[in-house]
């Protein structure tokens, strides 16, 4: 199987390497890695250029988002133009138009010398520039895929990384149709453990450039809706995670305001209702509503708001009660388990 590996990367110059330099170890062969350098003001593209390996692009475009930046990665990886996101009519969401292979412009120019052309990717991954993976990363998760046919991409676990070096594993991810789970939650970290099949991206087309938070949620769900996902079983972490204290990210994931763009964009995907039924999507509307009020919950008791985050952790509760949730509320005060303060995971 051919992985390519799409890293948008802004701003992240002490980090890309660590992400580019576990692309380089990987014990699958089978890849190539484009680093999207999306407007970076600091020294992330040089440190990217410093990588010769011919596997290697580097692509510089102005400063468009993430969502941009993936979608510049899969254009170069297709070899079609970069996934359009254009306004449809009045009151309509945007309509998200799939990369295809011929009769359109070509894909954003590479910078520096030119390289060999490489092989046409069977599946793609997107590494987050912080991010790194494990050695056998791309072995497991394409082992899993080809060991599942009609699965639309493989998942495997990971694992979050604290300041000091402490790592949390999480849970091995759910499989088979997610379709109504991830209309109530986001259920991965990002796409750096998710292995997604080349034909399930031609046909959802690029990520929302109009969503700036859960862009990456709303992208699973559409995949959600072409097929099923399959789990990679090993107990091992294939992805690590960098949690950085202060980042945009952490702090945005505090702010419900933040959620409400993705999660109506995603109750609002065509053909969700003639699928679910209208009842149905309204409870599942609900329940997301009560899921996104404990996230934020929890999030602000661990950046130190532990007065509005037990207020929004009763509001979840109030919305969807749940004996684990009220036990754990009860943790909240110790700042124990899922509320531990960033920038330790001990």
């Amino acid at each position: 199987m051919q992985i390519a590996i799409v890293i948008p990367a802004y701003n992240v110059a002490p980090f890309l390497s660590d992400a580019i330099r576990s692309v380089l170890g990987q014990t699958h062969a089978g890849w190539s890695l484009i680093v999207i350098d999306d407007g970076s003001t600091d020294s992330t593209a040089s440190v990217a250029s410093r990588f010769r390996d011919p596997r290697i692009r580097l692509i510089r475009q102005p400063n468009c988002g993430v969502s941009a930046a993936r979608n510049a990665g899969i254009a170069l990886a297709l070899m079609a133009p970069a996934p359009a996101v254009t306004a449809g009519g009045a009151g309509s969401d945007p309509a998200i138009h799939p990369p295809t292979a011929t009769g359109l412009p070509s894909p954003p120019p590479q910078t520096g010398p030119r390289r060999p052309s490489t092989p046409s990717p069977d599946a793609l991954l997107f590494l987050d520039a912080d991010d790194w993976l494990a050695p056998d990363s791309l072995t497991r998760l394409a082992n899993a895929l080809n060991d599942a046919p009609w699965a639309v991409a493989s998942a495997g676990r990971y694992a979050r990384v604290g300041l000091n070096g402490a790592r949390r594993l999480s849970r091995r991810p759910p499989q088979g149709c997610l379709l109504e789970r991830l209309l109530t939650r986001n259920l991965f970290a990002n796409g750096g453990h998710l292995l997604i099949r080349r034909e399930a991206i031609e046909t959802a087309g690029g990520f929302r450039t109009d969503l700036t938070y859960g862009e990456d949620w709303e992208y699973w769900t559409r995949l959600a809706l072409l097929g099923e996902f399959v789990s990679e079983p090993s107990r091992d972490p294939l992805l690590f995670v960098r949690e950085r204290p202060g980042s945009t990210c952490l702090l945005r994931a505090a702010d419900p305001e933040a959620y409400r763009p993705a999660i109506g964009a995603i109750h609002r995907l065509p053909t969700l209702e003639d699928r679910l039924g209208r009842g149905r999507l309204v409870r599942l509307g609900q329940r997301a509503e009560a899921e996104m009020a404990w996230t934020v919950g929890r999030e602000m008791i661990r950046h130190g708001r532990r007065r509005d985050g037990l207020r929004w952790l009763g509001r979840s509760i109030r919305a969807a009660p749940a004996p684990k949730r009220v036990l754990l509320m009860g943790l909240s005060w110790l700042r124990f388990g899922p509320f531990r303060p960033y920038g330790t995971l001990s």
